[in-house]
């Protein structure tokens, strides 16, 4: 008889689906892993004569999916959610978001807000997600020390904030920031230029001459409204796709924030640089921004995936429910039932983003030598009966309250539902304390 390998665990479950190949689903499978990394895949009753584990948690009734990427989210905001509802995109922006940014935002603010959106993300099955806001660098160390995996976008504007006194600073604080991070194989650093409005010609080709230099990613938030395309062709006679087309910005690193305003020669610029659209359709819903056209995006070869943006936009953090949104938004922008099914929207948060992030080679699928990025949900309850199809039942239903346990790298970040990285108790007295000054304005 062969000896057993020790392994550090094994997790056993009524399903597992990896997403790559496509519409699997594995029926009592388990997964093994050791030292970070998924090392075998196979039937529950197999695993156990090839290994041995420290560990081995059986999870009856569960699904185990890789780790939910959101691609897009202004973290820190989720100290403003509901603070100003129900608003028109620029009254929203201008009279009260950024006059309140102005007045609250700063390095407590970003951890202690951080804090808040990991706890909702991690608690929601999001074991990776990308940010763009103020403070970069404490979003950077918050999510290394939660164990959270993160693309953190330093951003870039043409005005001073309360981070950066304009373009050059906002760049070269940036750049120590990635020097930085450069041996935290979880915390990913890349530029985030805010939009083609707020940053000049100069800053943004000099963002893609370091992009394509360091190999790093670069965000944008691009045809986020009607409004936007329209007045920058009004001044400067092209689409906003064009002119960062023009300048070198939109290459395979580049990420495409919202995209609702979409015609044919911004599908043949994405398709040639190879660039990115971050779906973030629950926002473009609540601020009536429009529809992303999904379904023909993807038939046109370009890679989608999700982001949920911030809390003070949407307002929560729940990829799932993105999900949701993002099939059922799909299908009647295609007037077409069948576009962007559910395995379409388990992949947009997943492999997709991995893709955007080029993370793939590492998560977004459960796959052996990947890393163990997962999450356990729990579908036994009776609202999720009879269990024809558990792909459907993720995307289509309401799941993200039923996440179980969540592993980033193999380690538990959420086991049983409560949290193992971060203080809840002190997170609750910390939002409340920042409701109470917000709300004096």
């Amino acid at each position: 008889m062969s000896q057993k390998t020790e392994i550090d665990l094994i997790v056993s479950a009524s399903w597992v689906i990896p997403v790559v190949p496509r519409n699997c689903v594995l029926e009592n499978y388990s997964v093994a892993i050791d030292q970070e990394r998924i090392v075998a895949i196979e039937p529950s009753g197999e695993l156990h004569k090839s290994y041995q584990p420290k560990q081995h948690l059986n999870l009856e009734g569960h699904a185990i999916i890789p780790g939910l990427i959101n691609a897009h989210g202004h973290a820190a905001m989720s100290l403003m959610r509901g603070y100003a509802d129900d608003k028109p995109l620029m009254e929203w922006l201008e009279q009260h978001i950024w006059p309140a940014e102005q007045k609250w935002v700063s390095e407590q603010f970003i951890i202690d807000g951080v804090q808040l959106a990991m706890a909702e993300m991690i608690a929601t099955g999001t074991t990776c997600f990308s940010d763009m806001y103020f403070y970069p660098e404490h979003t950077a160390a918050e999510a290394n020390k939660a164990g959270m995996r993160a693309q953190v976008n330093f951003p870039v504007l043409d005005f001073p904030t309360m981070w950066a006194s304009g373009p050059d600073e906002y760049i070269s604080k940036g750049l120590q920031l990635a020097e930085d991070y450069a041996c935290e194989p979880r915390i990913n650093i890349g530029f985030g230029p805010h939009a083609p409005y707020t940053v000049a010609d100069e800053p943004l080709q000099k963002i893609a001459e370091f992009a394509k230099a360091k190999q790093a990613p670069v965000q944008i938030h691009l045809h986020e409204t009607a409004y936007e395309v329209s007045a920058a062709i009004e001044s400067t006679g092209r689409r906003p796709s064009q002119r960062l087309h023009d300048l070198g910005v939109l290459s395979e690193r580049t990420q495409c924030v919202h995209m609702t305003q979409v015609d044919d020669e911004d599908i043949v610029l994405l398709q040639q640089s190879g660039a990115h659209v971050v779906h973030c359709p629950e926002s473009n819903l609540k601020l009536a921004s429009g529809l992303c056209p999904t379904e023909k995006l993807i038939q046109a070869g370009i890679n989608v995936c999700l982001g949920t943006d911030g809390a003070a936009s949407n307002n929560d953090l729940d990829l799932f429910a993105e999900m949701r949104s993002a099939a059922l938004i799909g299908k009647i922008t295609a007037n077409d039932a069948a576009a962007i099914d559910a395995m379409t929207a388990l992949e947009m948060a997943t492999i997709n983003g991995a893709k955007a992030m080029a993370i793939d080679t590492l998560v977004g699928s459960i796959e052996v030598n990947k890393q163990a990025d997962l999450v356990a949900i729990d579908l036994s309850g009776i609202e999720h009966q009879p269990m024809y199809a558990p792909i459907s039942q993720l995307v289509y239903t309401q799941v993200g309250h039923k996440v179980s346990h969540v592993w980033v790298n193999g380690e538990l970040l959420f086991k049983n539902g409560q949290h193992q990285t971060l203080d809840i108790e002190s997170l609750r007295i910390k939002a409340i304390e920042w409701q109470q000054k917000l709300k004096a304005r």
